[in-house]
């Protein structure tokens, strides 16, 4: 498949049927240029592969557009008969490396096609995201549409290269389409980190968990783990992830984007591994389902 030649960026999984695990994620050309698919998998067991997406449910926008050079996965969250797509367009333009705002499509089909709600950003560019500004885990609750994005209007220079520097931000909107131009800044990166993004909340018992990830200026590329009571206020708990790099092998240099579900008695977490998922991702089932 020429539009799908590595990487499976951002798995993120939704229960499609009682025995199949879908995971959307972003498939990259020989450009680099990613289109969602999707991977099906036994939820009994996701080692068993039983269908891969032959054409991308979510291609690329049209010239100009936000999202003309690239897709890939914030969220995808079922309410009722549809489910809606968050997803993160990336844009190349003369003065900067990229530009990456967020849109949403719908399925009305369980996931097999995605329709974009609008051409444009749902979650344009504003004062405090002036390059970043990408949706990647909503829930909706109490008839509010709550949002977790990673924001920034900064790069960070490492050994000659550029890259992008953003903190996670908090939005609230009440039909999820639109969000204001300001957010809460919930979670902000330590000393050594110049970024932290793709948050993933849960909410369980009562409380929210948070699964991210977090670069730092030596080139580290890990999960990491926050808890909070209101989803605005996290205490960062990394040690408990739970998981760790391997020694060798595809996900012995980085372990990132991690996304976790629940079926059963078991939680599985979805994540990428050595080059930001160029190998495709991977999977670990949580030992001890009261870390989760």
């Amino acid at each position: 498949m020429t539009w799908a030649k590595h990487s499976a960026l951002t798995p993120t999984p939704m229960l499609k049927d009682s025995k199949t695990i879908r995971v959307f994620a972003g498939f990259r050309d020989d450009q680099g240029v990613s289109r969602i698919g999707y991977v099906d998998v036994e939820a009994a067991n996701p080692s068993v592969i039983k269908k891969i997406s032959k054409r991308p449910v979510l291609d690329i926008g049209i010239p100009g557009t936000f999202d003309d050079n690239g897709v890939i996965l914030g969220d995808v969250i079922k309410v009722n008969d549809v489910i809606r797509m968050y997803y993160v367009g990336f844009q190349l333009v003369q003065k900067v490396k990229f530009l990456a705002f967020s849109g949403l499509a719908i399925s009305r089909d369980n996931g097999d096609t995605f329709e974009r709600v609008s051409r444009a950003p749902i979650l344009d560019r504003s004062d405090e995201g002036l390059y970043f500004r990408a949706i990647h885990s909503v829930i909706f609750e109490n008839g509010i549409w709550k949002a977790w994005c990673g924001a920034g209007s900064e790069w960070e220079t490492i050994d000659g290269g550029s890259f992008p520097k953003y903190n996670v931000k908090y939005y609230e909107s009440a039909d999820g389409i639109n969000f204001p131009e300001k957010g809460i800044t919930c979670l902000d990166y330590r000393l050594n980190e110049y970024r932290i993004g793709r948050p993933r909340v849960y909410k369980k018992d009562n409380a929210y968990r948070m699964f991210f990830t977090k670069g730092t200026i030596t080139k580290d590329y890990l999960a990491g783990y926050a808890e909070s009571e209101d989803g605005l206020t996290w205490s960062r708990m990394d040690e408990k992830i739970g998981i760790q790099k391997s020694k060798t092998g595809w996900d012995s240099e980085m372990l990132c984007y991690p996304s976790v579900i629940e079926y059963n008695s078991k939680a599985y977490m979805f994540y990428n591994g050595n080059n930001f998922g160029y190998d495709g991702f991977g999977y670990a089932i949580l030992a001890n389902k009261e870390q989760e």
